[in-house]
């Protein structure tokens, strides 16, 4: 059979509530070239009946129904099961505008890229109108908006400044389709790791290292839901799951020989995520969770890979007070206030 131009990856756990948008939202898309896989991790919820009752009607729609594994396996399932030319992800309580997918796909096939990207949509509920509130992000400005990018040291040393900040961005790995091939050869995938826990942040830092076309636009396309309490951005039991997130990032680009060049803007990648998951954390998690930080950067001040030109002024006096600070402080725990609102 021929392969269809997306596979848009869906991975579902106990979304009930949300999932009937998110679908209605991916069968309704203005590109009917797709395949849609719904991969069931183990819901104990209404969630996999309402799955089963949308592929009734769209035989574009495949169900993986496993046990609960995880994010991470769901989604390396879901990539393995996928035929796409391009690969799209949908998480179950977002949903997309109907053009996303086939605007995207234009954009990636006209440019010959790896990867096409866009803006989203930060959605809520208001509880007087039960509808949403968007206010589209503006992380990809129209000075950025449709070109064509590959990393510096490779075909285009020109525009340097704007593939760093491709680092900076939230990982948003949603917002952007992945050509599948190119994620194939460089074996690029998700680290199996329990629950939901930053499991994004490897998929995209791998993608961001080893694509050689990238192409932005500045329209969004998709609604990110920051309301819903179960999202795993509220969760911060899996505190050390993004130290192995980024260990396995050391690791990937070392077996790539990327990782002298890479390694200042994973190093301040991974200052923003830590510091922010430190933010999350209880008292007494947060204690030993900052030991593990201090022990990591001052081993990248060692081997020279914090880059001051790769931290806002704000982002180095922050970095500086962990490294030198003797004891664990509350102190600490008010610089993301500070970051945010700088006077």
């Amino acid at each position: 059979m021929k392969a269809p131009l997306v596979s848009l990856l869906i991975p579902i756990y106990n979304v009930e509530p949300y999932l009937d948008q998110a679908l209605s939202s991916a069968v309704s898309q203005t590109l009917k070239d797709l395949e849609i896989i719904c991969i069931n991790d183990g819901s104990t919820d209404n969630s996999l009946n309402i799955i089963k009752s949308y592929a009734k009607k769209d035989p574009r729609i495949i169900i993986i129904d496993k046990p609960n594994s995880g994010y991470g396996d769901s989604m390396n399932q879901g990539l393995k099961k996928a035929q796409g030319k391009y690969i799209g992800i949908l998480e179950p309580d977002d949903w997309l505008e109907s053009n996303a997918l086939a605007t995207l796909y234009t954009l990636a096939k006209e440019h010959e890229a790896d990867v096409a990207r866009g803006n989203y949509y930060e959605s809520t509920t208001s509880s007087e109108t039960d509808r949403p509130l968007d206010k589209k992000t503006t992380l990809i400005s129209n000075h950025d908006a449709n070109l064509p990018l590959a990393p510096a040291w490779f075909d285009n040393p020109s525009h340097p400044k704007l593939y760093e900040k491709l680092f900076r961005l939230p990982p948003a790995i949603w917002s952007a389709i992945y050509r599948r091939d190119f994620l194939l050869e460089n074996n690029i995938s998700f680290l199996p790791t329990p629950g939901a826990s930053y499991q994004d942040l490897g998929f995209n830092f791998k993608v961001l290292a080893t694509a050689q076309r990238i192409v932005l636009t500045d329209e969004a396309f998709l609604h990110y839901r920051t309301d819903n309490a179960n999202s795993s951005v509220h969760n911060p039991g899996k505190a050390l799951c993004v130290v192995e997130e980024y260990a396995g990032i050391a690791d990937f680009l070392e077996e790539r020989n990327l990782l002298k060049s890479l390694a200042p803007l994973m190093s301040a990648a991974k200052f923003r995520n830590y510091h922010w998951n430190l933010q999350r954390l209880d008292h007494s998690l947060a204690k030993d969770f900052y030991r593990t930080m201090r022990s990591e950067l001052r081993l990248a001040a060692q081997n020279h890979w914090l880059k001051k030109s790769n931290f806002t002024k704000f982002e180095w006096l922050a970095l500086q007070g962990v490294l030198h600070a003797p004891i664990f402080t509350k102190n600490l725990l008010n610089f993301r206030r500070r970051l945010r609102h700088p006077k």
